[in-house]
């Protein structure tokens, strides 16, 4: 750790300049807080766009479901064909300067731990911060997780999972399996099959499709479930997990060309392809991996934050076991609109905090 005299001392130190992070900035700044003085933003990315800088260029704006404008400033008129790398980088780049957000990167947030006087010492590849408050806004996108399967290290072909996906062209001519149930499994299939020899899709569970629209009344009972967890101690489930998936005229087409005929979780993977328990085989040449990510907290390990379970209990967006850190972006807020309220929710909650510690002072 750095010595005392290179610690910058500020009232909330923001880790992570993706939607949760920069929704976080606007509403600090919004409420007086002024960046570098009295708050800073954090960010490893090499640039402006959170997450979204890293998907795949076939994942076009117009394919993206929900994404929720940043507080204050709405996304209008971009180009539907255009990759939404693009699209919302060039965004992002744009609210931060409108704002005066002043994200630092690339800084990488290694530990953060207790310090003097009440404080929160921000370990980082740039120097140390001391904060009387946390917000963390790191995302899943960094921890992609790959489960193990039996002989998966004798795979000959080639094994990737959805951080790395480089879109469809990649696997021309080539037997693919796509494993997982998710909105990623579903839209690398459809992509995948036009250029594919042949596609396997398989799932733990059977997907589940919705019919209809995606109304508030779905929203509210999806977030209320994924929040019940987080309020337990476990580890989150994602708000998709819980709503299943949008029946739309793609999906429709590639359950009628047998695209998406689902196959349950093979029980090994050969050198050659997979196998199930009853003996039958998938050659193969690509396994992908659309098994989603985790919650990217490891920098959060030294305070002691979780719970048997294994997951951060939260209430709102704080921590129960240390009033002073917020997850945005967290469980329940992980969608985009649910970051935009997690991080109004978190200020006035921080602000409630310091005024308590200014009157106790």
């Amino acid at each position: 750790m750095n010595n005392i005299e290179a610690v910058e001392t500020v009232d909330v130190v923001v880790v992570g300049a993706g939607q949760a992070g920069l929704s976080s900035a606007h509403h600090l700044r919004r409420t007086g807080f002024e960046p570098g003085r009295d708050f800073v933003v954090l960010d490893h990315s090499p640039g402006p766009g959170g997450a979204w800088q890293f998907r795949w260029p076939s994942l076009t704006y117009g394919k993206v479901h929900g994404m929720h404008s940043l507080p204050g400033m709405e996304l209008t008129d971009a180009d539907p064909a255009r990759p939404s790398s693009e699209v919302i980088a060039e965004y992002f780049d744009t609210y931060e300067r409108t704002f005066d957000l002043r994200v630092r990167r690339p800084v990488d947030v290694r530990a953060v731990r207790e310090g003097p006087e009440g404080r929160l010492l921000v370990e980082t590849s740039a120097g140390t911060w001391a904060t009387r408050a946390l917000i963390n806004a790191t995302g899943t996108w960094d921890r992609p997780f790959v489960p193990r399967y039996p002989g998966q290290e004798t795979f000959r072909g080639r094994q990737l999972h959805t951080a790395q996906y480089p879109g469809p062209r990649a696997f021309a001519g080539q037997r693919v399996v796509v494993v997982g149930g998710g909105a990623s499994g579903t839209q690398h299939l459809l992509e995948i099959a036009p250029h594919a020899a042949a596609t396997t899709w398989v799932t733990r569970r059977p997907p589940v499709f919705r019919e209809g629209p995606f109304t508030e009344d779905v929203g509210r009972a999806a977030v209320a479930l994924v929040e019940e967890r987080v309020r337990q101690g476990l580890p989150p489930k994602s708000v998709v997990s819980v709503t299943g998936l949008p029946l739309n005229d793609a999906v429709r087409q590639g359950l009628a060309d047998g695209v998406l005929d689902r196959r349950p979780m093979f029980e090994r993977i050969t050198p050659d392809g997979v196998e199930w328990s009853d003996g039958q085989r998938v050659e193969a040449d690509v396994i992908l991996w659309a098994t989603g990510f985790r919650a990217v907290i490891d920098h959060l390990a030294p305070l002691h934050l979780r719970e048997a379970g294994g997951g951060i209990r939260v209430e709102g967006t704080r921590a129960v076991a240390d009033p002073r850190v917020h997850l945005v972006g967290y469980g329940p807020s992980a969608s985009t609109i649910g970051a935009n309220r997690a991080g109004r929710a978190a200020v006035r909650d921080i602000r409630r905090l310091l005024a308590e510690e200014a009157v106790a002072a």
